[in-house]
């Protein structure tokens, strides 16, 4: 068709049409601004804006930003609608112009130019200056989503899709998972808005709630106590001798818990001459918590209740293991370690060869170090998975293989596994005298140990002895 053809049939309909086009344009590029600037807005930011201009346009931005799905639908109904609409009508008026042909006219503008204008461009723009764009749109935009018969329509559109789709839905709105937030924490450190320490900071908080009692205590093999007859003297020379600045109180019967006593008071004590004194006649009572009582809830009553030390007790009433305060503490700031405490490191790098890991060491902590998927539902510590691929007592240098890594058994303590050296050995290069493959993983186990090669101490004495994992007692710092 010529162009003195398309002029001659251009009359007051398509001048209508051209005019209806511009105009859902422009509000498409209005709600492309607004949408994007407010989903870039988190509420902290906005009372900020608010707190500092305190004009109409910061308390809308502040309403619309707080309760977010009252916009959201709204605004997505009206966009998708002018959309609708403005694609209908290019279509149409492309069509009246220029015939058959039009129809592929109109597609080609509505993918191509709209898309530019009403889309890329005015969203780019409003992630460069989403606080400028928030409040250019904010108050026009609180208006408009606070249209009663857009609200009528936008609740109706959403109530078609319960029916069509049943479930409780969202009532409050979108929300943000775990795992996504802590992909936008480990996104934030890689682009060096926030630091590694801070990254690890909010990592720990964030995995704080889901951390529980068994995963931080002291376990029973580990403790140190005194029984209920030892003087007061003897008890002293036990803490002073461990470092500790609280005793659990065992009773003579059954070796259970009975009490807690203060290393402040039995030195006072023995400096008053009152040294012959029994600990049952100085003990106080001690807190049990059952082992699977979240650490965040456990410090919150330790704070209030102004106690230092627990009992974790397991599933049949049985000591499981103690906890501290410091031990939660820690679990949000990492290892507290003073010029006293002479620890064995958890890990320590082999050169490129590998790790030496203690067997207390988590599983949770050893999937992240080695990459690996073991579950933490079966097992708390890396002894408690050796023990668990080899089903029996293991052996000095007995070991299993868990993907590319060999785990290999270095040091025993009555039963105990207390060092594993693991290492970079990939299967198909592992080869032992002596091999059982589990079909259901990739899990394999071997034994290259002699007999004689078991650590002779019996579990009872190893008990009572004190461990490289901060055997029991306090150790707090103030008390000390």
């Amino acid at each position: 068709m010529s162009a003195t053809a398309v002029a001659a049939s251009f009359g007051g309909t398509e001048l209508g049409m051209v005019l209806a086009i511009v105009v859902l344009l422009v509000i498409l590029v209005f709600f492309a601004v607004a949408e994007t600037s407010l989903n870039r807005i988190s509420r902290v930011k906005a009372q900020a804006i608010d707190a500092a201009t305190g004009s109409k346009a910061s308390a809308a931005l502040l309403r619309l930003v707080t309760t977010p799905e009252r916009f959201i639908n709204p605004v997505l109904v009206t966009v998708t609608v002018c959309q609708t609409g403005q694609a209908f009508l290019t279509s149409l008026l492309a069509a009246r112009l220029f015939g058959a042909t039009g129809v592929a006219i109109g597609f080609v503008l509505n993918v191509v130019v709209f898309f530019v204008l009403s889309e890329a461009m005015p969203k780019t723009w409003a992630v460069l200056r989403a606080e400028r764009a928030a409040l250019m749109t904010s108050r026009l935009t609180d208006a408009i989503v606070s249209f009663p018969p857009l609200r009528a329509v936008s609740r109706s559109l959403i109530g078609l899709t319960n029916v069509l789709i049943p479930g409780k839905g969202l009532k409050e709105g979108p929300f943000v998972s775990e795992q996504e937030l802590l992909g936008i924490v480990g996104a934030a450190a890689e682009d060096e808005v926030i630091e590694h320490a801070e990254r690890e900071l909010i990592e720990s908080i964030i995995e704080f709630g889901d951390t529980v009692a068994r995963e931080i205590m002291v376990p029973r093999p580990d403790l140190i106590t005194v029984g209920d007859t030892a003087t007061v003297s003897d008890a002293l020379d036990v803490a002073i001798g461990h470092g500790f600045s609280r005793l659990p109180v065992t009773g003579d019967e059954d070796g259970d818990v009975v009490g807690l006593v203060h290393v402040k008071e039995l030195m006072r004590l023995e400096r008053e001459g009152l040294g012959s004194l029994t600990v049952a006649e100085q003990m106080h009572a001690v807190r049990f918590v059952p082992e699977n009582k979240p650490v965040a809830r456990l410090m919150r009553e330790m704070q209030a209740d102004k106690f230092h030390l627990a009992m974790i007790v397991d599933e049949y009433g049985g000591i499981a293991g103690l906890v501290t305060l410091e031990d939660c503490l820690e679990e949000l700031v990492g290892e507290i370690i003073d010029e006293f405490d002479e620890e064995e490191p958890a890990v320590a790098e082999l050169e490129g060869v590998g790790y030496e890991i203690d067997g207390g060491y988590g599983v949770s902590e050893l999937n992240e170090l080695l990459d690996l998927d073991i579950s933490d539902e079966d097992f708390d510590t890396l002894a408690g998975f050796v023990f668990g691929e080899l089903e029996h007592v293991p052996e000095i240098g007995e070991s299993v293989q868990r993907g590319d890594w060999r785990f290999e058994v270095i040091e025993i303590e009555g039963r105990r596994i207390r060092r594993v050296r693991v290492e970079r050995r990939p299967m198909e290069l592992t080869e032992t005298s002596e091999t059982a493959t589990d079909s259901d993983d990739d899990t394999s186990v071997s034994s290259t140990s002699e007999p004689d090669a078991v650590s002779g101490v019996n579990g009872d004495s190893a008990a009572q002895a004190s461990s490289s994992t901060s055997p029991t007692g306090s150790r707090s710092d103030g008390d000390r």
